[in-house]
């Protein structure tokens, strides 16, 4: 048979033990149940007894006090018998509920208030009757209460006969109750001896257990000590990570990996803070699969402790947990960081002709190529495949090139060469390079090859050459600012004399010729800003184009400056539509086209424009594509010039492409055309036949803006001033002068100021009657700026009113963010200038 293990032993045991107190719980619990029960019976017997003598005293001291008030009459009688009478009511309700609860004195019980009943009827009837014979002798009314007496009698007989049946029950159960307890006392002695023995059993056997468990942990302990060092001693970083990704435990070689000294810094904290976040999501994958039994293998970078970045190469092991059934993460991590670096150095020594930018090629003495990178496919359209074998003179160059037989010359005498050479891609195209040539050796020192790289610098010349040419156009726009602001002081106090004269001239002859000068000093300061936005690029704004104008405009030029060979010929319509558009891009495309057309007729020939109302519909066939269905203005510019071909009519609008000489075109003038028809929600078409004609047809949308009330400016006497004081600030005398006559005819008082400085003296000594300050923005000593900061800085609601001469639309937008509540150009009308105050100053 086999014999029991010691395991076994105590198991067995502690069921037995556990099994008999469980019977002895059982046991006693029954018993006290039995005992519980008839202890409540006794309980029960005793409190019936107890009811039925109090029912029985109340009765009886109702009784009394009934005989009481027959005998004397005395109302204090009837008190004591409404008391008892409540008493004995109470008592018996109390004994019938006790009655309910035992079958066999629940008769006898019923009957005793039955005849307590009927005995308080009797006495009420008596004590009605003796209410009534208040005169009577006490003898009769004796006699009339013999009847209660015998039924007195038979209540009495009648509790004790129940007394004496709940006493003999009592007896009975108090009996039955002791049987019980000394039944529950035998019961548990013997049980509790049982368990006294069991328990001395049990204590020997969790001796010899504990004893047994010491050993095993010592035993256990010098195994996980062994187990230690070897693991300590073991090179390779070893981790145990749980499921949520915490550091269980690391060995030595892991801490000097993770450059700390104690294992406190690592162990319980979150492992992801050490990897390298573009690893993250590499790692929790394998991390995931190995909790789920999988093992896996991973290399990534890790962060040390002191922020230095190592790769590692992780073999991910699943480790069961013995106490939840799942899997913890043992990863054995080794440094390869050196290894990586080597590798790296192998893959960007392998890879770095390929990834260079650049041409790089290899050609023998003979001029033969040998070698052909990605680069250099990139550079030439040529593949590898393709060019090696290939001689590199007939490749790349178009003929015996003097470029190519020097730098030949020079690397072989020097061993080296650098400079510029032009030559040839697949597709044909021309391509300037930057050539750096190494010569390459044999063993005995004789030439073998030829190193070269090639950066194509195409772009970079073009690039270069746009730059020369913004850089030309910048210097241009920056003088004709500078003429523009010139001629506009000039032409201002001019403009608000004619004004001023056409107040005080009446005669009509005088204010004819007043009107001719108006319009014509007008005229000039329109020219101004043409040229100021051709230069710089100033937007002015969009208002009702008066095409005939602008062709007037041309016309005039066309046939004042172009070569007389070429015949002018213009075609208009009567009745334009109208179009909103900004005046000044309008003429600039036109003059584009014009100018073009001039060129391309350098024998001379026939240049023809026209002007027509036109309505496209949804598909036109006359269109080479489909615009907006609706009314556009169509200008049509058409000469007989040399054409173009199809290839150069689709890069005609190219920025900085020109089919012109060096120095005769920069290329922007229709791409600049292309561009101001977009913003006009307009299209342009070209047709052309080499040889023959070229023609334009600039197509925009009819569409006329209403002019706003504010620009309709009233007359002057209606803006007239209230004796308001005015502070005029401008460096040009003339300016101040004829804006001081002008205000003060029209009721203003005016203060002058020659600089920004000599303006914020005046305003700080007259500052409480001055009302406005108009301020020129281009002065020296203290510009407009300047002074507006220290006008606003004496006093921060000054009404300042901004005028220049140069204006540009970031330099309005800057000012206003300033505090300015107006801003005029010059030159400005007087009317222009006194709605400006009388705005300003409501």
């Amino acid at each position: 048979m086999k014999k029991l293990s010691f395991t076994k032993k105590l198991t067995a045991v502690f069921g037995v033990a556990l099994a008999v107190i469980i019977l002895n719980a059982v046991i006693s619990t029954s018993n006290t149940i039995q005992l519980t029960y008839h202890q409540d019976w006794v309980m029960q017997s005793l409190r019936v007894i107890t009811q039925l003598e109090r029912t029985l005293s109340a009765f009886n001291h109702t009784e009394i006090a009934t005989r009481g008030y027959l005998l004397t009459a005395e109302k204090s009688y009837l008190n004591d018998y409404n008391k008892g009478l409540e008493q004995t009511s109470e008592n018996l309700r109390l004994l019938q509920t006790l009655a309910l609860q035992e079958s066999k004195t629940k008769k006898e019980i019923i009957l005793l208030n039955y005849q307590i009943s009927e005995s308080f009827n009797s006495f009420e009837g008596e004590i009605k009757r003796r209410s009534i014979l208040k005169k009577i002798s006490p003898e009769p009314i004796l006699a009339l209460s013999d009847s209660t007496s015998d039924r007195i009698n038979q209540i009495q007989q009648l509790t004790l006969k129940i007394k004496l049946g709940e006493q003999n029950l009592l007896q009975q159960r108090v009996n039955a109750s002791n049987s019980s307890f000394r039944s529950t006392m035998t019961t548990f002695s013997i049980v509790t001896f049982g368990d006294v023995g069991l328990l001395g059993l049990l204590y020997v056997l969790l001796r010899k257990y504990i004893t047994r468990l010491k050993l095993t942990e010592q035993r256990l302990m010098y195994s996980e000590n062994r187990l230690r060092t070897i693991i300590d001693a073991e090179p390779e970083c070893i981790q145990l990570i749980s499921p949520d990704g915490t550091l269980l435990e690391i060995n030595a070689s892991g801490l000097s990996i993770m450059e700390v000294d104690t294992a406190d810094e690592l162990v319980g904290r979150y492992v992801g803070i050490r990897i390298a976040p573009e690893y993250l999501e590499e790692f929790f994958t394998l991390h995931k699969s190995v909790c789920q039994g999988i093992r896996g293998k991973l290399e990534f970078e890790i962060i040390s402790c002191k922020g230095t970045r190592k790769w590692v190469e992780s073999h991910a092991v699943p480790l069961p947990n013995e106490f939840d059934g799942t899997f913890l993460h043992l990863a054995v991590m080794r440094d390869v960081s050196e290894r990586k670096l080597a590798e790296q150095k192998i893959r960007e020594q392998a890879a770095l002709l390929d990834i260079a930018v650049d041409g790089i090629l290899v050609q023998n003495i003979q001029g033969q190529i040998q070698y052909w990178n990605k680069g250099a496919e990139r550079v030439y359209g040529w593949s590898a495949g393709d060019a090696i074998g290939e001689n590199v003179t007939k490749l790349l160059y178009k003929e015996d090139n003097s470029q190519l037989h020097h730098a030949i010359a020079n690397v072989i005498e020097s061993g080296s060469w650098q400079g510029e050479l032009n030559q040839l891609r697949q597709d044909g195209r021309e391509i300037i390079v930057e050539s750096r040539w190494t010569l390459v050796v044999d063993g005995m020192g004789e030439p073998k090859s030829i190193l070269m790289v090639n950066t194509d610098i195409t772009q970079k010349k073009l690039l270069e050459t746009q730059l020369l040419r913004s850089q030309r156009l910048e210097s241009i726009g920056t003088l004709a600012g500078g003429i523009a602001h010139d001629l506009n002081n000039v032409l201002s106090p001019i403009m608000m004399s004619v004004q001023l004269l056409q107040m005080k001239l009446h005669d009509k002859e005088q204010q004819k010729l007043l009107k001719t000068l108006e319009n014509n000093v007008k005229r000039g300061a329109n020219l101004v800003k043409q040229v100021l936005s051709f230069a710089t690029g100033i937007e002015s704004k969009r208002t009702n184009v008066d095409f005939k104008q602008i062709f007037a405009e041309i016309a005039q030029i066309i046939t004042e400056t172009f070569p007389k060979q070429i015949i002018f010929q213009q075609d208009i319509d009567k009745n334009i539509n109208r179009c909103c558009g900004d005046t000044t891009q309008i003429h600039q495309i036109l003059m584009n086209l014009v100018v073009n057309a001039r060129d391309a007729m350098p024998d001379g020939g026939k240049l023809t424009i026209s002007l027509k109302n036109i309505e496209i519909e949804r598909y036109d066939t006359q269109i080479n594509f489909h615009p907006r269905e609706g009314n556009y203005i169509l200008i049509t510019v058409t000469d007989s010039g040399i054409g173009m071909p199809p290839d150069i009519q689709e890069r005609i609008f190219e920025p900085f492409f020109t089919t012109k000489e060096v120095g005769k075109g920069t290329g922007l003038g229709l791409s600049t055309v292309l561009s101001i028809i977009k913003n006009h929600d307009g299209f342009i078409d070209v047709d052309s036949k080499v040889g023959e004609y070229t023609s334009f047809k600039v197509y925009l949308p009819a569409k006329e803006i209403k002019q706003p009330l504010s620009q309709i400016l009233p007359e002057i006497e209606m803006m007239a001033g209230d004796g308001e004081v005015i502070l005029v600030v401008d460096d040009e005398a003339a300016i101040r002068k004829i804006t001081q006559s002008t205000l003060e005819a029209c009721n203003y008082k005016v203060l002058t100021a020659s600089d920004g400085r000599e303006a914020v003296a005046t305003y700080t000594k007259y500052h409480q009657d001055i009302s406005i300050i108009l301020l020129d923005m281009m002065m020296p000593s203290m510009d407009g700026e300047k002074a507006i900061r220290a006008l606003k800085n004496i006093n921060p609601q000054v009404k300042i009113i901004a005028i220049s001469g140069l204006v540009f639309s970031h330099k309005t937008t800057q000012v206003r963010e300033m505090g300015v509540e107006a801003f005029l150009s010059k030159p400005c009308t007087a009317s222009e200038l006194l709605q400006a105050i009388s705005t300003v100053n409501s």
